[in-house]
């Protein structure tokens, strides 16, 4: 092969079984607008259960739903833009609108939770300020935790469906929706036994809660933003996937990213140094196709044809083009009259090195001697250019 190809693919609306990323956003909006109802609903009724019950963890709680009918609104914006095809002005897609999204949601968890916790503990500095809820109260978290519990199930299940980060992000604010709802229920029902702290307490527990989940949201958005590598299992799945593809020798400087719900991939492949161009290239689809076909999360692999191992091997960046290096050869040869009949030259730029072969028709030659003769004669004018390796004469 007389050079690297870049074979580039574009990203297309990748297929995943019977998937595709209509159905990815179909899904998305469907499972978030029920979101957002039930969101709706429940903060007002915590909201105003909490006040009329005198419950300072059920009205966080109420504010805590009420984040979630704004984050199920920012997935809504995030999924419409995501899910469109890549453009002139980006030529990866819009998978990243999730990451940022993701990020977006992860840090309005952390300042709800510290809004709650502020409140909690001026109240527990201030005793006339406590609140004492009463059985409704109790009802309501009761209530929450279940309607939460199976509306995070739901949405994450579709998360994972469709590989999606944005989503899981957003079932896992519906977790902790129920979850402090569990705390709610207990502050409250301790409270009413007569522990008056509790129902703060289980306050600022539940801030405590909204702080981690959000902090670690925001953390492996971040990652992905700063194109952290797959995780290594993946990596080594796609490694040899890629190695059991036929004709492919080696590979190095595979790399990984992630974008929204799906994964980026470049590797440098290393093959035949002597296949022709076009069954480098065809290597390369294959390699594409299969990575594409047996990782689900990759979308996009861009493959860089190797002929040699460019980290081990000397460079040959400045060796002269095929042009200056067929001119020299020609003025080599020309006390050769048989090189007028050579129908072809291929250049092997090899471990900073030229492979020249050439090709004749036998049938012009006088006869074999006359052909090994000529061989000879090419073979040993071509050794006057020291940027030339070898020289290979073939007869057709």
């Amino acid at each position: 092969m007389g050079h690297k190809p870049y074979h580039h693919f574009p990203l297309m609306d990748k297929v995943v079984g019977s998937l595709t990323s209509s159905d990815r956003y179909r899904e998305t909006k469907k499972i978030t607008l029920l979101g957002a109802v039930i969101n709706l609903f429940l903060s007002l009724i915590k909201i105003l259960v909490g006040y009329t019950s005198q419950s300072q963890a059920l009205i966080a709680d109420g504010i805590h739903s009420l984040s979630d009918l704004i984050s199920d609104g920012m997935v809504l914006i995030a999924a419409r833009h995501s899910h469109r095809k890549a453009d002139e002005n980006h030529p990866y897609g819009h998978g990243r609108i999730e990451t940022v999204a993701t990020v977006a949601l992860g840090l309005l968890l952390i300042v709800v939770a510290g809004g709650i916790a502020v409140d909690a503990v001026r109240r527990i500095l201030e005793p006339d300020f406590l609140m004492h809820p009463g059985i409704l109260a109790l009802l309501v978290a009761a209530i929450s935790i279940v309607v939460k519990e199976v509306l995070y199930r739901y949405t994450m299940r579709v998360g994972a469906k469709f590989k999606s980060n944005m989503l899981k992000a957003n079932a896992w604010h519906h977790r902790s929706d129920a979850i402090s709802s569990v705390i709610v229920l207990a502050g409250v029902g301790g409270t009413m036994l007569g522990f008056q702290y509790l129902d703060a307490i289980a306050a600022i527990g539940v801030a405590a809660m909204i702080v981690k989940i959000g902090w670690d949201l925001c953390v492996q958005s971040v990652r992905e933003l700063v194109d952290t590598a797959l995780e290594r299992e993946t990596v080594e799945s796609i490694n040899d996937t890629i190695m059991h593809v036929d004709g492919v020798r080696e590979l190095h400087s595979l790399r990984t990213r992630r974008m929204g719900g799906e994964a980026l991939v470049d590797v440098h492949v290393l093959v035949n140094p002597k296949l022709s161009v076009s069954e480098g290239h065809h290597i390369g689809e294959k390699v594409r196709e299969q990575v594409v076909k047996q990782v689900d999360e990759v979308s996009d692999v861009m493959v860089h044809i190797d002929p040699e191992d460019d980290e081990l091997m000397a460079r040959s960046h400045h060796l002269p083009q095929r042009q200056n290096i067929i001119n020299k050869l020609k003025h080599y040869w020309s006390g050769i009259p048989e090189a007028d009949l050579i129908d072809n030259i291929t250049l092997h730029y090899l471990d900073g090195k030229i492979h020249v072969e050439l090709t004749l028709p036998l049938d012009k030659m006088e006869s074999q001697q006359h052909a090994l003769g000529v061989a000879k004669q090419l073979t040993e004018a071509s050794k006057e250019d020291k940027n030339i390796a070898d020289t290979r004469v073939l007869f057709h």
